[in-house]
């Protein structure tokens, strides 16, 4: 095969000076294995992930098949369900978000120590879903803490949780802990915690938190003024 020069080289191990990933994955066949702290810290943390036990909806039957045997979340490390959020670090929103729920989501999430992870699991956490136009219904749990990993469906199979799983991981592993670029959890300028809305005369209020969400802006707004 000829060699085409447009193909970039390989990228250096960072960790490793001017070796390839190449030459590291050579070197590990011989059994010398180069990595950083930051690697193996991302490594530990990304094979050790504790969800939060509990479920809000349909989505949650699916989050319990995927501990089964059948496709065993047990293979990812996450096997640990913890039933207290101060040992979990993983909050997995399985289903509909009332907004008479809203606020025990939200105070749970705030109960769950550094470094903390979410996922949307299924339409309803994502954005209401098939109830999304109800009056009770929250259009999305984003709008009141961080979401890291998006799963469509309604409901998504286990298989698709697990997918989520994977690419929580990937994010996990590529986190920096030093620098302008380090993890969240890391910057002291992050929020941990997040207010916890209440009940108002007709909604929930606050109705978003805005540090974590923004309308998106209506394209049609200069035209409805004029």
């Amino acid at each position: 095969m000829s060699e085409n020069s447009s193909t970039p080289a390989p990228a250096p191990f960072p960790a490793a000076g001017n070796i390839s990933d190449a030459e590291r994955e050579e070197l590990r066949r011989h059994g010398i294995l180069l990595t950083s702290l930051e690697e193996l810290y991302n490594w530990g943390r990304s094979n050790s992930i504790w969800p939060l036990q509990f479920g809000l909806a349909c989505c949650a039957i699916e989050m319990i098949a995927a501990a089964t045997a059948r496709f065993d979340i047990a293979r990812f490390g996450a096997e640990i369900f913890r039933p207290s959020p101060r040992q979990a670090d993983l909050m997995i929103v399985s289903g509909t978000v009332t907004k008479k729920m809203a606020p025990q989501v939200v105070r749970l999430w705030n109960q769950m120590p550094e470094p903390k992870y979410c996922i949307a699991m299924g339409a309803c956490a994502i954005s209401g879903g098939p109830f999304k136009q109800g009056y009770n219904v929250l259009k999305g749990i984003d709008r009141f803490i961080p979401v890291d990993i998006y799963i469509p469906g309604c409901p998504p199979r286990p298989e698709a949780l697990l997918n989520g799983l994977i690419q929580l991981q990937e994010k996990i592993r590529a986190e920096r802990i030093a620098g302008a670029n380090a993890a969240k959890h890391l910057r002291a300028d992050a929020p941990s915690e997040f207010p916890v809305p209440e009940y108002g005369e007709h909604d929930i209020v606050p109705s978003c938190n805005p540090a974590v969400w923004n309308p998106p802006a209506n394209p049609r707004a200069d035209k409805l003024k004029s």
